[in-house]
């Protein structure tokens, strides 16, 4: 059965245009209420990241999980990973996410978690998108939902953040910057890494609403790059707006992104032989890193992009670890989904206990130049089917002569075509890349 709201990342869009209305968010969340009502008196958590329209969100999803009558727990703003650690300590029946992780601030999202942290199983989609077909009703009012705060979210999951490194880490001496995107980490992660011992320098901590995500964080690492080299800092660490992915950057500014962020943790945790499996990336994942891994007898796979592809992958083959180049990564052995300050941590320890700096650790993974272009649709379709696009895409790949490959991938996200060349030379890899996104265009507008 295909799904009419939910995404690969629940549903997202622009505030205002359907679905993201204050009207369908009510019903949602009383749709929702009503299925996990089914096995008795329910309790789900509501967390959110930074953006204005949170507050407007929250309390339709509030007003319909009362409707339906299920308790809610309010989080307030707090980073998507948290939420997910969060449902499990309270034991509750799900946990929603109001959120469009690194979109503009005018984008916002609902994604749900299951009561053990992880994305929502497809039948349960399937369940609440059937309800919502229902006229909404409301409970009588001896039985409406009733509403509280938690008003120690922010330290119960600085704590579990703290408790993912061995206690006797510290990370005295170390002097970092850090950029929490005027996001949902921005009272979280500064914290996490002073108790542990570092010397905090504290970039876009000061949301107001509209600044999330705007010319900072993971999505745009220039200042922190710049204030790096100028503080002349150990290294940086860029979240995106709701905390689920980071990028890094060494003392010398170069930006470390996900795949090698990967790859240091890997060889890591088999250096001390905690490493569970191979590594899962996706159909994105630099060609690099497969090379650095086979170069240690680490298997590697590729998923699906997205956080839920690269987990199922990780679930089938019994792995612990996992992510996307864009700093989405997954430590499976510590918690339930993506989690920058998780992953963040577990490079700082490596780093610790191995005595190296950030660029040395990076240097263990060379990077082929890869190249990307966003292809915006006017409308929904998939022109990855489309004959010419299938015989463009082979012309670029015999010019390519096996020495590189070509990704075309509908976003999950974003109404664009993401068209990729990776190979040795960085001029042709643009050239080839702009050759074919320019074919796609043509090919769309036919």
């Amino acid at each position: 059965m295909s799904r009419k709201y939910f995404g690969t990342d629940g549903i997202r869009g622009q505030v205002g245009e359907f679905p993201i209305t204050p009207d369908f968010v009510l019903k949602l969340g009383w749709a929702a209420g009503k299925v996990f009502a089914r096995q008795g008196r329910s309790k789900i958590l509501i967390g959110k990241d930074t953006r204005i329209s949170g507050y407007m969100f929250e309390s339709a999803l509030e007003a319909g999980l009362a409707a339906a009558g299920v308790d809610s727990l309010l989080l307030g703003p707090m980073p998507t990973p948290a939420i997910a650690y969060l449902t499990r300590t309270f034991r509750a029946d799900a946990g929603i996410v109001i959120s469009a992780s690194h979109n503009h601030y005018a984008d916002n999202g609902i994604k749900f978690f299951s009561a053990n942290g992880t994305k929502l199983p497809d039948e349960i989609e399937t369940a609440i998108e059937a309800q919502m077909d229902l006229a909404m009703t409301t409970a009588d009012s001896a039985s409406l939902g009733k509403a509280r705060r938690v008003e120690d979210a922010a330290g119960r999951y600085i704590e579990f953040c703290k408790g993912t490194v061995p206690r006797g880490l510290t990370l005295k001496g170390l002097r970092i910057v850090v950029d929490c995107a005027n996001g949902a980490t921005y009272h979280i992660a500064p914290k996490v890494l002073s108790e542990l011992g570092a010397e905090v320098l504290e970039l876009s901590t000061a949301p107001d609403g509209i600044n999330i995500n705007e010319g900072c964080g993971s999505t745009s690492p220039e200042l922190l790059r710049k204030i790096v080299v100028a503080e002349k800092a150990d290294l940086g660490v860029a979240f995106d707006g709701d905390g689920d992915r980071l990028i890094m950057v060494d003392h010398q500014g170069e930006e470390v992104d996900g795949d090698e962020l990967l790859v240091i943790i890997a060889l890591a945790l088999k250096a001390e032989g905690q490493l569970q499996g191979g590594v899962v990336g996706t159909q994105m994942s630099n060609f690099g890193m497969e090379l650095a891994l086979k170069q240690h007898a680490i298997p590697f796979v590729r998923a699906k992009v997205g956080d839920r592809y690269v987990m199922e992958e990780l679930a089938s083959h019994d792995w612990s670890l996992g992510g996307e180049s864009s700093g989405h990564i997954i430590c499976r052995n510590l918690t339930t989904t993506g989690d920058g300050i998780v992953a963040a941590l577990q490079v700082l320890q490596a780093m610790v206990s191995q005595g190296r700096t950030l660029a040395e650790l990076k240097a263990s993974m060379n990077k082929l130049p890869q190249h990307m272009v966003n292809v915006r649709l006017l409308q929904k379709s998939d022109p990855t089917q489309l004959p010419k696009v299938q015989q463009a895409v082979r012309d670029v790949e015999q010019a390519l002569d096996g020495q590189g490959r070509v990704l075309l991938r509908p976003s999950g996200t974003e109404p664009v075509v993401r068209v990729m060349v990776e190979g040795g030379d960085l001029a042709k890899v643009r050239q080839l890349s702009e050759q074919l996104a320019g074919e796609v265009e043509r090919a769309i507008q036919v």
